[in-house]
């Protein structure tokens, strides 16, 4: 039984929704610790982030025991930040990779959880609140939801202005979700000033040819394509691809150093990874997928364009130990490479990449 009787809550506390705020008429029979006004905003919670998180509440929602001395208490009061910095950080990731997926209602949960723990850890005004903010928005611009966008991003913006320490990537983060909000909004002037900011800041805070740039250039690129720009697209679309390319294969070239040396040192296989986070695999997936839909809508005209980009993608899939997702890009571009009867050496090239995913035994696929 989920269900509060109201007598049973103190008098004088107010019990309210984890997603809506309004006044609770359940709560998690799980934790104990977390209210919802019914049930549908509790199955909401629940199938974005409250399933994941639900048991690691009750120490941050309940009490703090009696401490004998002051030193146990202050070790008390660490490990209780400790908590909410991981979860503030698994939240953002969570709702990051709901966005970059396309799924923006459950996005919305995850994103009001980052807040709130970023609220109590550092207080209302302080600028670590912004990326949480910016996720609602991007959320809130995926739902449709323009104005209510708008007042996110207002006050993301007037939190950074307030402050005297803001980052670089902060900084790159509210323009490119102030750029996406003209995009939605069909002002493309004050989109790509705002794109522009957001590749300035984001090359001040990780260079100009950092993955964290180039969602940028992507964005700027799309700006391009829906107004017909299409060489300024194209050159721009192609620095993305190629940003994603020189990360995948300087990361594979690590990762395969590493693999001869834990089989010299231990005779066993080093497992493959991207060295990204699941949001980050999600960004990855959406940017290449798109252009690579982009470049096929072309490929008669620029077949090496689109058998770059499904390289790029065998790489990144066969990195995330998904054999079946890399064989399928891969053949796709021994097809196009064929079919376009394109030099040996580039089919070769295709082969080689396939019998190397084929070799590998990876425990996903």
């Amino acid at each position: 039984m989920n269900v509060i009787y109201p007598l049973a809550v103190p008098k004088g506390r107010r019990l309210c929704c984890e997603v809506c705020e309004a006044p609770a008429e359940r709560v998690c029979a799980a934790c104990t610790v977390t209210y919802y006004c019914g049930v549908v905003h509790q199955k909401a919670d629940w199938d974005s982030i409250h399933e994941k998180i639900c048991q690691l509440l009750i120490p941050l929602r309940t009490s703090m025991p009696f401490y004998n001395s002051e030193e146990e208490r202050q070790h008390g009061l660490q490990q209780l930040q400790q908590r909410q910095k991981y979860l503030i950080e698994f939240c953002y990731t969570v709702a990051q990779k709901y966005l970059f997926e396309g799924k923006h209602e459950d996005a919305v949960p995850a994103a009001l959880h980052s807040l709130r723990f970023r609220v109590n850890l550092y207080g209302l005004s302080s600028v670590e609140l912004v990326p949480a903010y910016l996720l609602l928005a991007e959320a809130s611009l995926g739902l449709g939801r323009i104005i209510q966008a708008e007042e996110y991003l207002f006050q993301a913006q007037w939190t950074v202005l307030k402050s005297t320490d803001c980052s670089n990537a902060t900084h790159s983060l509210l323009h490119r979700n102030l750029g996406l909000l003209y995009i939605a909004k069909k002002n493309y002037e004050e989109a790509r000033y705002h794109l522009a900011n957001d590749i300035y800041f984001a090359s001040c805070a990780f260079g100009t040819e950092d993955i964290r740039t180039s969602g940028g250039y992507f964005h700027l690129a799309n700006i391009f394509y829906d107004l017909k720009k299409l060489e300024l697209a194209d050159t721009l679309y192609t620095k993305v691809s190629e940003i994603w390319d020189a990360y995948l294969n300087n990361h594979y070239q690590v990762l395969s150093q590493a693999h001869t040396q834990q089989m010299d040192l231990l005779g066993k296989l080093f497992e493959n990874d991207t060295g990204l986070d699941e949001a980050q695999e999600a960004e990855a997936i959406r940017i290449l997928t798109s252009i690579l839909k982009i470049r096929e809508s072309t490929a008669d005209k620029a077949p090496q364009k689109t058998i770059f980009v499904l390289k790029i993608l065998v790489m990144l899939y066969y990195l995330m130990m998904n054999s079946s997702q890399a064989q399928e890009y891969g053949m796709r571009a021994l097809n196009l490479a064929e079919e376009q009867q394109l030099d040996v050496h580039e089919q070769s090239t295709i082969r080689e990449l396939l019998s190397l995913i084929s070799t590998e035994d990876h425990p996903n696929t």
